[in-house]
């Protein structure tokens, strides 16, 4: 079963962390909206036949500014190419500023069943120093119309370690998620990337990131309150109530196959070695030229060892509450962690950073404020040596 992500690149401003790929001058979605539909049309002759679609994501930048009637002709493109019948999951993405109830009755007329909505936070200060759309008092409304259209499954995204943002407004913004109900929250620690205006801010002294030790106290603090609470921490950043993980994002950290449409969006197929990644070009109207001439938008093809691809499983499933399952993993990678990385793992359970348990390797939660050092510490080198 495979996944389907369509990326919208399309934003009414840019916030001041991000650095996903976007365009805040567009005035009409037409071209892009050609595009995409060849572009689905495109890999839907190669690859629909090959696996029935069992989850669409509509991500961005903002599908909320997309029209119902381009959902609903993206959506008919995908059931004409695609084997539809077994979809379990179709999220949306949205912004509060929006959307009104009747959009939202429209998405759901339209097969989506999930939401996706960037709150990020509850505090009009911290929306402020983001540069977000929208206010505090539609963070909370857009809950209530989403409820009204029909829609119970949801996800509310947040953000935590703002430069001095007080702990207090942390915990007040979990605590209004909470008891709003929330079935999903994604939890992100604020980080500085490169070509940001938030980067350049920090550059220029404008801003002091928060320190370390501040992240590690907000993120072990979202662990503490959420489990508390009924959720299930089951990946480093989600949240959910039982029966309420994301079944798309899932799939990433399952090695599923799944395409991404749209300009930046990234692929992943595997039926046989080597296995394969591709990514669309960064660039709207070079996506749009490339399409227009039946040509595919490609910024970069690779193939993937098995060496390869049991590195990134390794790092996929220990960002997972479930972790990593060590028989599976030595049965389908050929990797044997027991006794490739023995003297490593038995220092990271000394430093109380994993826990092995039923044949499972997990992070702890200390590990988990560690998770990429602990994850370099195990990536396994020339599992498979070459023949002589």
């Amino acid at each position: 079963m495979a996944g389907l992500y369509l990326h919208v690149p399309f934003c009414s401003q840019r916030c001041v962390y991000c650095d996903f790929y976007f365009v805040t001058t567009q005035q009409t979605h037409a071209g892009f909206m050609q595009a995409l539909c060849a572009e689905i049309e495109h890999y839907g002759h190669t690859y629909g036949p090959k696996e029935p679609v069992e989850t669409i994501y509509f991500g961005g930048g903002t599908p909320s500014l997309l029209h119902l009637d381009d959902v609903a002709r993206l959506l008919r493109t995908i059931d004409d190419h695609f084997d539809t019948g077994g979809v379990q999951e179709v999220t949306f993405e949205l912004n509060p500023e929006d959307v009104d109830v009747d959009y939202l009755r429209g998405l759901r007329s339209l097969g989506v069943d999930r939401l996706s909505i960037g709150v990020q936070s509850f505090f009009q200060a911290d929306l402020d120093f983001m540069n977000r759309s929208h206010t505090a008092a539609q963070a909370e409304t857009v809950v209530g119309l989403a409820r009204t259209a029909g829609f119970d499954n949801f996800s509310l995204d947040l953000i935590f370690g703002l430069p001095e943002q007080p702990f207090e407004y942390w915990g007040a913004n979990l605590e209004k998620a909470v008891r709003l109900e929330a079935p999903h929250l994604s939890a992100y620690g604020l980080t500085v990337e490169p070509r940001t205006p938030l980067h350049k801010q920090v550059e220029r002294g404008l801003v002091t990131p928060a320190d370390e030790e501040t992240m590690r106290e907000r993120y072990l603090f979202t662990m503490d309150y959420l489990r508390a609470r009924g959720y299930e921490h089951y990946e480093i950043s989600s949240f959910a109530r039982p029966g309420q993980r994301a079944l798309h994002n899932s799939r990433y950290w399952e090695h599923a196959n799944y395409l991404g449409f749209g300009p930046s969006a990234h692929s992943f197929w595997w039926t046989g070695l080597p296995a394969h990644r591709w990514a669309n070009l960064r660039n709207l109207r070079r996506y749009e030229g490339f399409l227009a001439q039946r040509e595919a938008p490609l910024d970069f093809r690779e193939a993937l060892s098995l060496d390869d691809l049991a590195n990134e499983y390794l790092m996929l499933r220990l960002r997972t509450g479930d972790g990593l399952d060590l028989a599976y993993f030595a049965e389908r990678y050929g990797a044997d962690l027991l006794f490739e990385k023995a003297d490593e793992l038995a220092w990271l359970e000394s430093e109380e950073l994993v826990t092995q348990s039923e044949g499972r390797l997990r992070l702890t939660d200390n590990g988990k404020t560690l998770a990429d050092a602990v994850t370099e510490r195990l990536l396994m080198d020339g599992l498979f040596e070459p023949e002589q």
